[in-house]
């Protein structure tokens, strides 16, 4: 199963604004795609309360994984959306 790790570079971490913009670009991806703490448990990255539960602060890494046709795309993708501070545009 491809994975990929990201580091949250939001100032706020993934909270709010970026947490909605990652959801919704999870949601809109071909496979279904986990989102983890290193280490931890694996949750439904398309599921803002799951996000928000998280807890990924600035800085902190997280493991994106999906199985099928268009996963590494979708986890290339995303992993963009995680590294970019979308709380400085």
């Amino acid at each position: 199963m491809p994975a990929r790790t990201a580091t949250i570079a939001s100032r706020v971490g993934l909270h709010a604004r970026p947490a909605s913009i990652f959801v919704e670009a999870a949601a809109d991806q071909p496979v279904d795609v986990t989102i983890e703490m290193e280490g931890g448990e694996a949750l439904d990255a398309s599921s803002i309360l799951s996000i928000m539960g998280l807890g990924a602060s600035h800085g902190d890494v997280v493991v994106l994984r999906a199985d099928g046709d268009g996963a590494d795309e979708s986890l290339d993708m995303l992993t963009r959306i995680l590294e970019t501070d979308h709380d400085a545009e």
